[in-house]
């Protein structure tokens, strides 16, 4: 992986915040496992795949940050999902922060200005997303956001032993929290689902636009067990990936999930 990549991302917050501002105010790391029958889109054939990610979020004086980084293996060696990593990266300035008065008005809290990269491993792929995120006032919401961004290609290629080069394209993501309880007992529904534009590849083939959706339902075991609360989560996440990497394939698939904030 050619961690050289994210250079761009982190010259670009440098440049525009002194690094003063770039301590965390904040910050939540978390382990998540999930475990499904998840389809290699090539092949149309599932394995019993578990996904491992690490993700972290983060706020300072002016934005937020956030990444993780999966690593999934499944019981088929077929070139897909064999020992695995493919992460994601954004960082955002909060226009408001910025400002130091609200930049919205109703609903809209907040504009920012984000930069994302997407790195996966065996394919040698690397995506640029510099984009806007729009933070919303939805009751009974911890967060709602939607974010729309750039999808630009700057992968390796098939000469270099990569998955083939792709035109440029766009994405629309939305992502959100909603706590709830039942009883003494706490829940929460959260997640996001993305669009991401056609587009072609090197060799003039078509590329679907997808849609990839990951809502989860947790219940908070660890208050449950007289924890710290959110912080040992227990329950499923339903993947459902409409043309999968750009190929026709579709799936839907229930994935137990377990999330350790530590």
């Amino acid at each position: 992986m050619k961690f050289k990549k994210l250079l761009p991302i982190v010259t670009l917050t440098s440049l525009v915040l002194p690094s003063s501002a770039l301590a965390a105010n904040w910050s939540s790391t978390a382990l998540h496992i999930n475990n499904g029958f998840q389809k290699n889109p090539f092949t149309e054939k599932k394995s019993n795949t578990t996904v491992y990610s690490i993700q972290h979020a983060s706020g300072y004086e002016f934005g937020d940050n956030f990444f993780f980084i999966d690593y999934s293996n499944d019981i088929r060696e077929d070139g897909y999902q064999d020992d695995d990593f493919y992460g994601e990266f954004y960082t955002t300035v909060s226009m408001s922060k910025l400002y130091d008065e609200r930049v919205g008005t109703g609903r809209l809290l907040d504009v920012g200005l984000t930069a994302g990269i997407n790195v996966a491993h065996d394919a040698k792929i690397v995506k640029y997303l510099p984009g806007v995120k729009l933070s919303w006032d939805v009751p009974g919401f911890n967060f709602f956001q939607t974010l729309v961004t750039a999808y630009i290609d700057d992968s390796e290629g098939v000469a270099k032993g990569g998955a083939p080069i792709e035109t440029n394209s766009w994405m629309f993501d939305v992502a959100f929290e909603y706590p709830f309880t039942v009883g003494s007992q706490k829940f929460s529904f959260k997640g996001h689902a993305e669009y991401i534009a056609e587009r072609e590849d090197e060799f003039g083939n078509d590329v679907e636009a997808w849609i990839l959706a990951q809502p989860i339902l947790v219940w908070d075991m660890g208050h449950a067990l007289e924890m710290k609360e959110n912080t040992l989560l227990l329950g499923m996440e339903l993947q459902y990936w409409h043309n999968k990497l750009g190929t026709e394939a579709t799936e839907s698939v229930p994935q137990i999930h377990i999330e350790w904030t530590f």
